[in-house]
């Protein structure tokens, strides 16, 4: 009788693609044992490896050289957005209050056509960080409009009074400028209810390129329920850092369909090149603010 094998689940199907690569590098080893009886295992060389061998990516990364700026590769040409993500760490005891004073300020922001900036979303961290708001904001106009909008909240007095009451509320704050992938759709608003995932990366120096490369191709993949909302790299902040912002119905529609596209041809491949580049990696999941036009 003879016996059925156990279909892989996506995960094993990469894992096992790693240790057959680790297996063929193994082959070029030898055994030498010493008079004491102890092991000594030698590699020949890291260039028996693959050139794009996972298990070589561990220990050197190539980088080609280039002659202009990842930004201006990587970046939508045909509009000069810019964006800002700001993530504020609230007292315990004050989020309620900020997100009602942020309610109160922030779509007038938004809706005032002197400025060419708009409330992308804001958010409150559900898993993750907690008691941590998120906002992210765009600037039409790059670094001029971002300017202009500086300039002119510096003049409105419901803003300094608003920043004025937040810092009491606050326990840290930080943001990054952003530029968005040219191949990610720009984010719109959405109707709700909707939970979000952002998903945050710390690169590995000079892998931005690579990274946009693979990215390019598993967008499609992820394109196919419109849970896609905005995909950005760091320009100013902490630099090399990528983040993906996914929406999904509830937390079982994102399990679902995030393991859908294991079933996919391609992904597990982008799976398996990206891994290497990353130096860490950290998800939120979100809820949007009454007040966020993504819901």
């Amino acid at each position: 009788m003879k016996s059925r094998r156990r279909k892989l689940i996506p995960g094993e199907k990469m894992a096992t693609r790693v240790l057959q690569r680790v297996g063929n590098g193994l082959k070029h080893t030898k055994n030498v044992f010493q008079g004491n009886g102890q092991v000594t295992v030698v590699v020949r060389s890291l260039a028996g490896f693959r050139e794009d061998s996972w298990f070589k990516s561990l220990f050197v990364r190539k980088v080609d050289p280039r002659k202009d700026a990842h930004s201006h590769l990587l970046a939508k040409k045909e509009d000069n957005n810019l964006y800002k993500i700001q993530f504020h760490n609230v007292k315990p005891e004050c989020l309620d209050a900020y997100n009602e004073l942020c309610e109160d300020v922030l779509p007038s922001i938004h809706a005032d056509p002197e400025y060419p900036c708009e409330l992308v979303g804001t958010w409150n961290t559900w898993y993750g960080d907690q008691d941590q708001a998120v906002h992210l904001w765009r600037y039409r106009g790059g670094y001029p409009a971002l300017t202009e909008v500086m300039n002119k909240l510096r003049q409105n007095k419901e803003f300094t009074d608003y920043r004025k009451e937040r810092g009491k509320m606050l326990l840290s704050r930080r943001n990054q400028l952003l530029l968005e992938f040219s191949f990610w759709n720009e984010p719109v608003p959405r109707s709700g209810p909707n939970i979000y995932e952002l998903r945050s990366y710390q690169l590995r120096p000079g892998t931005m390129i690579e990274w946009g490369n693979y990215w390019a191709r598993a967008i499609e993949i992820r394109q196919q329920n419109h849970e896609a909302v905005g995909g950005f790299f760091s320009q100013i902040g902490s630099l090399y850092q990528v983040h993906h912002l996914w929406a999904y119905k509830d937390l079982q529609s994102r399990e679902d369909i995030r393991n859908a596209a294991w079933q996919r041809e391609g992904w597990d491949e982008v799976v398996y090149y990206t891994v290497p580049l990353i130096q860490h990696m950290e998800s939120r999941i979100m809820i949007p603010m009454k007040s966020s036009p993504t819901k």
